[in-house]
């Protein structure tokens, strides 16, 4: 989401934005892609923060690869151990359930 590029990637191997919203995406109301500072609880000293990040994106199955770059970027960063998301084929119901553990990301196969 950032103009310059993370320094552990490769510009040749990634060339455009990771999460960059496609304007003629085939979903039902297209792709979107959110980095949101959000109040998540209070303390005596005040507000607390965390960012949160939603993606909805269409991704060929080319392109897919292209997740575990971006799950290998954010978890280390991640505040609380969970639920990180889901992907899943196109034409499928079953998902893939991703989790964070430990500044890491475990995929868990859903039905």
């Amino acid at each position: 989401m950032r103009d310059d590029l993370p320094a552990s990637l490769d510009a040749e191997d990634h060339p455009y934005r990771l999460l960059s919203p496609d304007p003629d995406s085939y979903l039902p109301g297209g792709d979107v892609a959110s980095l949101r500072r959000q109040r998540v609880g209070f303390t005596a000293a005040g507000d607390v923060f965390q960012w949160g990040l939603h993606s909805r994106n269409y991704w060929l199955d080319d392109d897919l690869g292209e997740l575990v770059t971006i799950l290998d970027l954010i978890a280390p960063h991640v505040v609380e151990d969970g639920y990180g998301g889901h992907f899943r084929e196109v034409y499928y119901t079953d998902l893939t359930v991703f989790e964070f553990r430990d500044g890491s990301y475990a995929r868990n196969q859903a039905h």
